[in-house]
């Protein structure tokens, strides 16, 4: 889906006070998302995303109730249109500062301490989005690297799944970066709900640590990350498990962009390179 496309399906979905074609692309990724006046609407890839859109709303609504500081939802129903998913949000005020790892930290531990919702949260499915993202990837990326990634995929399910936890599993956001955090006039929120689950706590603590080996973060920032939480899940020895299962997932979602993007390319092939030399000093670029 490009942006052309995505204009077309936010016209047809008349959810917009004015013409789709003055909202402004704030993304292009899973989602297609466009603000315009007070509100946000995001415009899913295709049909499968649609239960995920659901929950999404479900789970905003149950966050406010809770008084967490989250987006809200504008509206309570994920509309498909064109055989997309389209959902409408209150647009944010402008931030303030970028968010930094220490208020992540603090929205965590929050989330964290959340009994689960009357509804039910699936597991933090990591690895399921794989099979659909090289899908996407069609004939743009090498079919050896395709089946390579599907191989890890396979093995790291099964590693991931035998993990004794350190923490008590529950809730969790399940996409934890503080590009999912906007700091505005009243503190930080978090953002882009679509992947809160009930499972390991780690899941969410496991990404800072991969943004630090992999991302260039700087060790101070994720000192205070840490800090800020309480604990270091890079001294839990199920760690390094997460961490290959995210490594794995990173680098098919990128993997979808390719058909389209040279650069999604060129990074995709440096990620799969780096994990067959078994290189963890690669630097990886985020997209």
């Amino acid at each position: 889906m490009d942006e052309a496309r995505a204009r077309d399906v936010l016209d047809a979905a008349g959810v917009l006070p004015g013409p789709a074609r003055d909202a402004r692309l704030l993304a292009l990724g899973e989602n297609a998302v466009f603000a315009a006046g007070d509100l946000v609407v995001k415009v899913g890839r295709d049909a499968e995303l649609l239960d995920r859109a659901r929950r999404e709303l479900a789970v905003a609504l149950w966050l406010a109730d809770a008084g967490v500081p989250a987006v809200r939802a504008a509206g309570d129903t994920a509309l498909l249109v064109e055989g997309h998913p389209v959902t409408v949000w209150h647009r944010l005020a402008d931030s303030v500062r970028p968010a930094e790892p220490r208020d992540l930290a603090e929205l965590l531990r929050v989330v964290h301490a959340l009994p689960a919702p009357s509804f039910p949260l699936p597991a933090r499915d990591l690895l399921g989005g794989v099979e659909r993202w090289l899908r996407l990837a069609g004939d743009a990326i090498d079919p050896a690297d395709a089946a390579y990634l599907r191989e890890r995929r396979d093995a790291f399910a099964v590693t991931a799944a035998a993990l004794t936890p350190h923490l008590p599993p529950g809730p969790i956001h399940g996409d934890a970066l503080p590009r999912n955090v906007h700091v505005g006039p009243d503190g930080p929120v978090l953002v882009d709900l679509e992947t809160f689950s009930a499972d390991l706590r780690e899941h969410d603590l496991v990404v800072m640590a991969l943004s630090r080996d992999r991302y260039g973060l700087p060790a101070e920032a994720y000192d205070a990350f840490t800090e800020a939480y309480g604990w270091d899940v890079r001294s839990w020895e199920g760690g390094a498990v997460l961490r290959g299962a995210r490594e794995t997932a990173s680098c098919a979602w990128v993997a979808q962009h390719a058909p389209s993007n040279p650069k999604a390319l060129a990074e995709f092939e440096r990620r799969v390179a780096s994990l067959r030399d078994g290189d963890e000093t690669v630097r990886w670029y985020p997209f």
